[in-house]
């Protein structure tokens, strides 16, 4: 089999990217190791950057995001016993739209699938070569025989755990790293949301968020230790843990109900630099992960796919290369930002194993400064909503 880019991983950022390659006729394979059903059963993130509403609308896939996504003018913190508004759209002119990760994947795989544009999956023993020369192929195993797809450029969505990044020699790529002390303890329920913004709680006993799916569906988060475990976490545990972080205001507007899913994330902040190898480009979760506070992963997998698909465009409508030439380059610059950003709430809102009464005392005089000075605010909000592309 030959293809123009061969795709490895069909979560967001790979569907996306073949969406878009394939509505500018550039020819592509998907090639995922999972099953779709698993894929779709990924519990992820669900706060859309107007970058990324951009994309889906780009990629023809932004009717239902449209009909159904949540959008939201601003954010609560909470703190002290006081719930205090972040005025986005005031402070900066642009939103948020709550849409859930798992329903972008499953628009992007009935796009695919309208369209008839090959999806491998539950491909085994996938690998890369010849991403250093000038043919590149991707070998897999399917239904018991060996496959191989010859290619002019491989894209790596393949998350963090994936091979693409890992195939490439540990002395040519350069890795940045903070792995935080705690997780997140995430519980699923359809119950409507706490409140019509998502809202940030610090309290003494650890972070807190309260998130949505829908009108209908909730997502909330407590911070935990590293070591803990989802099957200690009965509903019970966790609703009265959640409700003991939260303000009076919003405690008392909670509605509790059974867990659809639970689980646990651990936090990091990571970056495996460059993004480009040869012929092989990294993209999304494959080179950088940041801890989800500052909601972020999503929309940065977005914008790498944007840069990635325009290059591609580039190169084979108009023989210009510059746009793969300098794509690594270009999506650091946003990637360190929301690095920082990401980095900076999740500083802000939790609290460490290791911290002191004057750490805690300076974590509060932060809260403080962001809630009462509206350039803070402003700084606040503006990398919320999301940096220009």
């Amino acid at each position: 089999m030959r293809t123009q880019v061969a795709i490895i991983g069909a979560g967001p950022a790979g569907l996306l990217l073949g969406q878009l390659l394939t509505r500018a006729g550039i020819d592509n394979i998907i090639i995922e190791q999972r099953s779709p059903e698993y894929v779709l059963g990924r519990i992820r993130a669900g706060i859309l950057e107007s970058v990324t509403v951009d994309a889906l609308e780009r990629a023809g896939v932004a009717g239902r995001l449209h009909a159904e996504g949540l959008v939201h003018h601003g954010i609560a913190l909470s703190y002290g016993g006081q719930r205090h508004h972040i005025d986005l759209h005031a402070l900066i002119g642009r939103s948020v739209t709550v849409y859930g990760q798992t329903e972008v994947t499953r628009d992007l795989m009935d796009a695919r699938r309208a369209d008839d544009t090959p999806t491998v999956y539950e491909a085994q023993e996938v690998s890369v070569h010849g991403f250093d020369g000038s043919t590149p192929s991707v070998r897999y195993r399917k239904d018991g025989a060996m496959h191989e797809v010859a290619c002019d450029y491989i894209a790596g969505c393949d998350g963090f755990h994936g091979i693409c990044r890992e195939s490439v020699p540990a002395a040519a790529r350069q890795v940045f790293e903070r792995v935080y002390p705690f997780g997140w303890l995430g519980l699923l329920s359809e119950t409507p949301p706490v409140a019509d913004e998502l809202v940030y709680a610090s309290h003494e006993r650890g972070f807190a968020l309260c998130s949505m799916r829908s009108r209908h569906r909730s997502r909330y988060y407590v911070q935990v230790a590293a070591s803990e475990r989802v099957e200690d976490w009965s509903d019970e545990r966790f609703w009265q843990e959640l409700r003991s972080r939260l303000d009076p205001q919003t405690a008392s507007a909670l509605v509790t109900g059974p867990s659809i899913e639970k689980s646990i994330a651990p936090l990091r902040s990571f970056v495996s630099e460059p993004m480009r190898f040869g012929r092989l480009f990294l993209a999304g979760d494959a080179a950088h992960i940041v801890p989800p506070t500052g909601a972020k992963g999503l929309n940065l997998a977005a914008s790498d796919v944007l840069a990635l698909s325009e290059g591609f465009e580039a190169r084979y409508r108009r023989a210009d290369a510059s746009g793969l030439d300098g794509y690594s380059a270009r999506c650091l610059q946003r990637v360190w930002k929301a690095e920082r950003f990401s980095w900076w709430m999740t500083s802000l809102l939790h609290r460490f194993p290791d911290a002191d009464a004057f750490s805690l005392r300076m974590q509060r005089a932060e809260l403080d400064y962001v809630v009462g000075s509206e350039a803070a605010s402003r700084v606040l909000a503006e990398n919320y909503v999301g940096l220009p592309y």
